[in-house]
């Protein structure tokens, strides 16, 4: 997207439009920030075109997300799935934390393997390689006779899934007009909580099978969405800005053309595409010279993966991953009895997790990243908290369900109106187009790790200090992340993510989260 273009989108979304209703095609025209604005904006009827426009590129971010509805399925499922293998197979306690725990460590090879894969077949088909990876662990676990071949089945489902949290957030960032990416590239983390309202409900359908069934059946549905996923394969394009890197020239214009609504506007992104993808490929940036790169950075890249992989970080060491896969533990310790009951309590976190994701699509391009973080960082340290002192009461009772209850369902809806989503928003905005996908993977890879740790430690941990002392720690955690969001995350709200990368070139332009329209020159000479 051109410069100007996207401070014409920051100006469209300032004054209250909706990101998610796709306001483009903007006649406003600007000097550099510090001078007078002068405002010629028109007002330009919706034409078949337009509506056709952004019916596209919708369409697009739905089926490039549909990778995420399988993460979510698989954590919701096991949740309860776990009650029943552990009677059928007669797994321990170590072999339960094992189980739940391993698909995120094992995924950080599909995260690792994704960058460089990505930037190999594109991005479209690597999207196609984690359904079908995943969806062969899907079917070797349905049908596994033993604990050994369920792991393996759920290795292949790690493997995945760490291609697809990576690849995903990425695709939709470069198809994705700025005043739209931030709703657009949270539509993953929309069908993870679908994904895991689907596994919670899918729990509750099949919990009265015969136990050698239940747990069989559960996992097998998930294969479902893989059927969608094949059919989206025809609608979808490449990435545009993939293809530049590919000097694919004609077929990105021709991506571009049906992803904005005006020839100027595809001409401008063009041109811009290709000044930032030029100097990567005038310089031969191999894979190991971007890792290099990364792995020794300049101070703009070191801010670049501090708030990139920082953000991933915070999303998950602060136990959401351990709310949701050991739900049904939690309400257990809080004073529910019977396995219906306590699977009907966590239909109940499902549903409020999906209904606050919806909020903060609706928000996240109207009052932009930061606040919503705040907002986040702030409730899930509080509700965190409350659980602790929930499940600490003496003898629960129904005073100690009802604030547990409450609390899990505040904490998840926190989470989903700020972190969870715009996590992924900001490690796919925030890195320039060379570093794009290996330092988007190596984001990824710390989110999974982190989620692997905490749920591979959790029931350990809760018999050393009680369930209640765990959320506690994570209660701590959760009210770190909210000095991080300050000091470490700029707003990028409606601005492209060229001159996203300009707010990193400087310590100042990173803290105040302005960058002037006219540096365009000096971004790709830095960059």
């Amino acid at each position: 997207m051109g410069l100007v273009g996207g401070e014409e989108n920051k100006n469209a979304t300032e004054n209250g439009v909706s990101g998610s209703e796709f306001p483009l095609g903007s006649k406003t025209k600007y000097k550099r920030m510090e001078s007078e604005v002068v405002d010629t904006e028109e007002d330009i009827p919706l034409t078949k075109k337009n509506r056709n426009t952004r019916k596209y590129v919708f369409a697009c971010a739905i089926f490039a997300s549909l990778n995420s509805v399988l993460l979510g399925y698989d954590v919701g499922v096991m949740s309860g799935a776990i009650l029943f293998i552990q009677e059928d197979l007669k797994i321990t306690d170590v072999q339960q934390e094992l189980l739940v725990g391993i698909l995120s460590i094992i995924s950080l090879l599909g995260s690792l393997a994704g960058g460089k894969t990505s930037d190999a077949i594109g991005r479209k088909w690597t999207i196609a390689f984690a359904s079908f990876v995943f969806q062969t662990g899907a079917l070797i676990m349905a049908l596994a006779p033993s604990f050994e071949v369920l792991m393996i089945g759920r290795l292949f489902a790690g493997v995945g899934i760490g291609f697809g949290v990576m690849i995903a957030p990425v695709y939709i960032a470069e198809i994705s007009p700025a005043i739209a990416r931030g709703s657009l590239t949270s539509f993953p983390e929309i069908f993870v909580n679908l994904g895991i309202l689907l596994g919670y409900i899918s729990n509750y359908a099949f919990s009265g099978l015969p136990v050698h069934m239940s747990w069989r059946v559960m996992l097998g549905v998930g294969i479902i969405p893989s059927v969608f996923l094949g059919f989206s394969l025809f609608v979808i394009p490449e990435s545009p800005r993939w293809l530049v890197m590919q000097n694919r020239i004609e077929e990105a214009k021709i991506v571009l053309t049906k992803t904005n609504e005006s020839e100027s506007d595809v001409e401008e992104r063009l041109a811009e595409i290709q000044l930032a993808a030029g100097m990567a490929n005038a310089e031969k940036y191999e894979a190991k010279a971007i890792w290099n790169e990364i792995l020794n950075p300049n101070p703009a890249v070191r801010r670049m993966l501090i708030t990139g992989c920082g953000i991933q970080c915070f999303q998950q060491i602060t136990g959401i991953d351990a709310t949701v896969y050991y739900s049904p533990t939690i309400f257990k310790n809080a004073g529910i009895k019977g396995n219906t009951q306590l699977l009907a309590a966590t239909v109940v976190v499902g549903f409020t997790k999906t209904v606050f994701i919806l909020v903060a699509i609706f928000l996240i391009d109207r009052v932009g990243r930061k606040p919503l973080l705040y907002v986040s960082t702030i409730g899930m340290t509080t509700c965190l908290f409350g659980l602790s002192l929930a499940l600490a009461l003496p003898g629960n009772g129904k005073l100690g369900i009802g604030l547990a209850i409450l609390t899990v369902c505040g904490n998840v809806a926190f989470f989903s109106v700020g972190i969870g989503p715009i996590c992924w928003v900001l490690s796919s905005e925030v890195f320039p187009l060379k570093l794009r996908a290996q330092a988007s993977a190596l984001g990824a890879v710390g989110s999974r790790v982190s989620s692997g740790v905490i749920t591979m430690s959790f029931l350990s941990v809760s018999r050393a200090i009680t369930v209640a002392g765990t959320f506690f720690i994570f209660s701590v955690i959760s009210a770190l992340s909210v000095a991080f969001v300050h000091t470490c995350v700029p707003e990028t709200k409606g601005k492209s993510l060229e001159e996203i990368e300009m707010l990193f070139q400087d310590k100042g332009e990173w803290q105040s989260g302005e960058v002037e329209m006219g540096d365009a020159e000096r971004l790709v000479q830095k960059a």
